[in-house]
């Protein structure tokens, strides 16, 4: 009986996993056929106006934003692109955030010393969401852009405060 119940809930959890991922997996390739057929239905993709990069970052970047006031409270999205090498020392937010790649390779690590051999790798497509106040470091393999979403106002405080650019002598 015992044995009779545990595959009951076994086959339970499993077609609920089917109806779950099978209807997002329907879903997916509905919205996909059905913008293959009608292109008018595609989102439009609004042209982005690219500037420096904030003062909070080493130069080099280059920041547009998408939706919201990464300044003000509630939720926005900026992109954000890199030249090749570009590396954005041990760092956190009292936000979380989370980052997609757009273009190029994104490497990112944790903890407060820039470690190489410890980045993971993101390449086009990947997201992921750093937690609020975790220390963590970055570097762009290649021309990288990214896009960046969290929660209003956002503020990058460095591990070593030298590292902060607003901190750097003119």
């Amino acid at each position: 009986m015992r044995t009779s119940s545990r595959h009951t809930i076994l086959s339970l959890v499993g077609m609920l996993a089917l109806l779950t991922f099978g209807a997002g997996t329907t879903s997916a390739q509905a919205a996909s056929a059905a913008s293959k057929t009608n292109p008018t239905k595609r989102a439009a993709t609004p042209k982005l106006k690219w500037g420096p990069g904030p003062a909070n970052l080493p130069k080099g970047a280059r920041l547009a934003v998408v939706s919201g006031d990464p300044s003000k409270t509630g939720p926005f999205e900026i992109q954000l692109a890199f030249p090749s090498g570009y590396k954005v020392p041990p760092h956190f937010h009292p936000t979380d955030e989370t980052v997609t790649v757009k273009s190029g390779t994104f490497l990112y690590g944790m903890g407060d010393k820039m470690d190489p051999k410890q980045m993971k790798t993101m390449k086009v497509g990947e997201s992921g969401t750093m937690q609020a106040n975790v220390h963590h470091y970055a570097m762009a393999r290649g021309k990288t852009v990214v896009s960046v979403s969290a929660m209003g106002p956002f503020a990058t405080t460095y591990v070593n405060p030298a590292d902060d650019p607003t901190n750097k002598k003119k």
